[in-house]
């Protein structure tokens, strides 16, 4: 019979099924789906596991009043929404599982790029209005993408999973992560920055692929955006906080980024009144046809959604039984 209770904190809903498959036989799995932090604060109590996606963050008060919490499961790669220190100084593991959607967030990454480089998204959208120009010159101008430089921030698996792709398009491509091992750049063939300024002054297009941190929080600003070449793209399926949608906007306005395609925001969903989604919204702006906005949905695929359910509850499940699990991201 179940002892514990697993809670599953937002985003996925009853029914169950992976999570039960994997964990019924040890705990009582329940979904609150909570939208934010005040939905979930008193739905949580006896818990003795939380599954957490985006929607919530695991602060201190929180934990300091579920006594019984002994994990929490980030169902992703990011755990910048949990407080891995506090959870430490109480014993409380934190997981996460850092490989569920590698191809799918890759592949998104390259879809946003192509859209916004070929013109397909700001053309099909002129056209959707009506236009007497149905022709090529909606687009003017548009380059080859063949030897123009798709550079990348952050070396990881999703980072060096759009390399391949976008060398396979006829890119050259380079990355900027200091943290990343030598011999990484070698071994695909590709080429290493010296630093984030080289790597932008020199691509077409930046697809930012690091995680959220003191040091990246606002990576993407005005000054950093004014350092692109006029022209270029600016993607972002890494974290919201990475880019300044302020920065973003304003770049949008005055031409300097022809584009950008952004599937992560601070705040999910956004405010309809923040100045980026009016002017998304509105077709008189530049941002209607030149800015891509998904919502938070690059990791998914019916395979990549279930990787990350699966995976996350068999980190708990490790970890409530006491067994060796290897993603542990606040060991002491």
């Amino acid at each position: 019979m179940a002892t514990m209770k697993v809670v599953v904190t937002d985003y996925i809903r009853e029914p169950l099924a992976i999570e039960q498959e994997i964990l019924g036989d040890i705990a009582e799995v329940v979904a609150v789906d909570a939208k934010n932090n005040q939905e979930l604060e008193q739905r949580v109590q006896e818990a003795d596991a939380l599954l957490v996606f985006h929607f919530v963050s695991i602060e201190q008060p929180l934990m300091e009043r579920l006594s019984n919490l002994k994990v929490v499961g980030r169902c992703g790669a990011g755990y910048d929404n949990v407080d891995t220190d506090f959870a430490r100084s109480r014993d409380i593991a934190v997981t996460n599982v850092p490989d569920y959607g590698t191809e799918d967030v890759a592949d998104a990454a390259i879809a946003l790029t192509l859209s916004l480089a070929r013109g397909t998204h700001l053309m099909a959208h002129i056209c959707q209005r009506g236009t007497d120009n149905w022709s090529y010159e909606l687009a003017i101008p548009l380059r080859r993408i063949r030897g123009q430089q798709f550079g990348i921030i952050g070396a990881g698996r999703i980072g060096m999973a759009v390399a391949l792709r976008a060398k396979a398009l006829g890119y050259r491509v380079a990355f900027f992560d200091p943290y990343a091992g030598d011999g990484l750049d070698k071994s695909l063939g590709i080429h290493r920055a010296d630093s984030l300024e080289e790597l932008l002054e020199q691509s077409q297009v930046i697809s930012c692929h690091c995680p959220l941190s003191d040091e990246t929080r606002y990576l993407m600003n005005d000054q950093t955006i004014a350092c692109m070449p006029r022209g270029s793209i600016l993607i972002n399926t890494a974290r919201g906080g990475v880019v300044d949608p302020l920065a973003v906007l304003k770049a949008l306005e005055s031409g300097h980024l022809m584009g950008a395609g952004i599937d992560v925001l601070e705040q999910e969903p956004p405010d309809p009144e923040h100045p980026l989604m009016q002017a998304w919204r509105d077709p008189q702006h530049p941002a209607h046809t030149r800015l891509i906005l998904t919502p938070h949905a690059a990791f998914y695929s019916e395979e990549g959604l279930a990787d990350m359910r699966r995976k996350g509850a068999t980190n708990v499940r490790q970890v409530l039984l006491g067994e060796p699990c290897r993603n542990i991201v606040n060991r002491g």
